[in-house]
């Protein structure tokens, strides 16, 4: 399988960091899971709120996969917040969901988000996120 490894350099560069927010622990197991797998470091939390709470405490993360459906906060919100600060506003979001809506993919591509992901997701997925997001 793909490895994000070494993307900074020869070995010197930590692994990236990955917020995986999805308010289905199924889910969050699985994306956690193949992102470990391709070398990623990955916290995972179960909503928009606690990724924020979270991204104001670490500095470092390198790229934010979110559901697209959760509640309190969709994913769509959580990426207009991070879009909207001046401090989060580099980090990649991307966005998953399990509903193929053309309307609401291009929608949150317009905001911002870096790729938009059709649940299940796959380790080819993160294998092409890991050469378009993290170059």
């Amino acid at each position: 399988m793909a490895s994000c490894k070494g993307l900074g350099g020869e070995g010197s560069a930590p692994a990236p960091h990955v917020l995986a927010v999805d308010d289905s622990s199924v889910d969050r197991a699985v994306l956690a899971s193949i992102l470990r797998s391709s070398q990623f470091r990955v916290t995972a939390v179960d909503s928009g709120k606690r990724a924020l709470e979270l991204l104001g405490s670490e500095p470092n993360v390198s790229m934010i996969i979110t559901d697209y459906w959760m509640p309190e906060m969709t994913g769509y919100e959580l990426l207009k917040k991070v879009k909207e600060s001046s401090r989060l506003k580099e980090i990649p979001v991307v966005i998953m969901s399990s509903e193929n809506v053309p309307t609401r993919i291009n929608r949150c591509l317009e905001e911002g988000a870096e790729d938009f992901l059709l649940k299940p997701v796959r380790p080819s997925d993160v294998s092409r996120l890991c050469s378009r997001v993290l170059r």
